[in-house]
């Protein structure tokens, strides 16, 4: 089977996603002072998240005609290419990949290393605002497999789901931002950050499939995965496509799951 052409100049989308959970930072402003030439800058906040109450969780999918418009805005059209990075190691980058193949754009991946990865190549940098001339995609939401609050709660009988948090926000020691520190029940802690390796691209496939067996990952079972406000899961179920495994997305997280009375929460090491 034949290499896929690379894209032309025209059907090659560069999106610029930086964010951090804390809000250290202005990611546009970082944007300004300098990106990847031709690279659009994407708003987390405004663009890859929906506004819903508590219990929908801080990061809420976005509406899915909304959606739609914000891609075109974007400058996407149908058969481009879609490269999103960050300077976080993909952590946050992987949110608009998850939402752009959720939306059926097929042609959509991660930078590996993000920004840090290109500077380490000694690669130009454009300053300024890219300003796209709007697109035409056409999406169709629902490509990608999502878990409800009650879906997450009962997949541990059946299948495996991971916690993509530090550990410490796991064990219940360390909240920073939710009402409640824990975990979900039956929860394994697989901290995102394992992924990758000390340069902070992601590690080999082989490597990460022989990671997730030892979380009791397996072909048989299903596999669900969240964080705090389902933002770096994605990362985790980029890294488990590297690894050859499907999985399925908590959008909520622990921030709805945690915002919701009667919800069970567990700490300590133990699922």
């Amino acid at each position: 089977m034949g290499r896929e052409p690379a894209p032309t100049e025209d059907t090659l989308k560069i999106l610029d996603v930086r964010w951090t959970p804390l809000g250290s930072g202005n990611g546009h402003e970082e944007y300004l002072r300098g990106h990847i030439p031709g690279a659009v800058y994407v708003s987390m906040g405004s663009q890859l998240a929906g506004h819903y109450g508590p219990r929908e969780g801080r990061h809420p999918l976005p509406d899915p005609a909304r959606f739609g418009d914000t891609v075109r805005m974007l400058g996407l059209n149908d058969g481009d290419t879609v490269v999103v990075y960050d300077d976080t190691h993909g952590t946050s980058a992987a949110r608009a990949w998850w939402l752009l193949r959720h939306a059926g754009v097929e042609k959509a991946y991660l930078l590996d290393g993000g920004l840090a990865a290109w500077r380490t190549a000694n690669l130009p940098l454009q300053a300024g605002d890219v300003i796209p001339r709007p697109g035409r995609v056409r999406t169709t939401w629902g490509q990608m497999p999502v878990l409800t609050m009650d879906d997450a709660a009962v997949l541990p009988e059946d299948g495996v789901l991971l916690d993509a948090r530090a550990g410490e926000r796991y064990r219940g020691e360390a909240e920073p931002l939710d009402p409640r520190a824990g975990h979900i029940p039956g929860a394994v802690s697989a901290p995102t950050a394992d992924n990758l390796d000390e340069t902070g691209h992601f590690r080999p496939a082989g490597e990460l499939a022989e990671r997730f067996r030892a979380l009791g990952v397996d072909d048989a079972g299903i596999v669900g995965a969240y964080c705090g406000s389902g933002v770096s899961a994605a990362h985790q179920i980029a890294a488990l496509h590297v690894a050859g495994v499907p999985a399925a997305l908590y959008p909520g997280s622990w921030s709805a799951w945690s915002n919701t009375p009667g919800r069970p929460v567990a700490t300590g090491e133990r699922p």
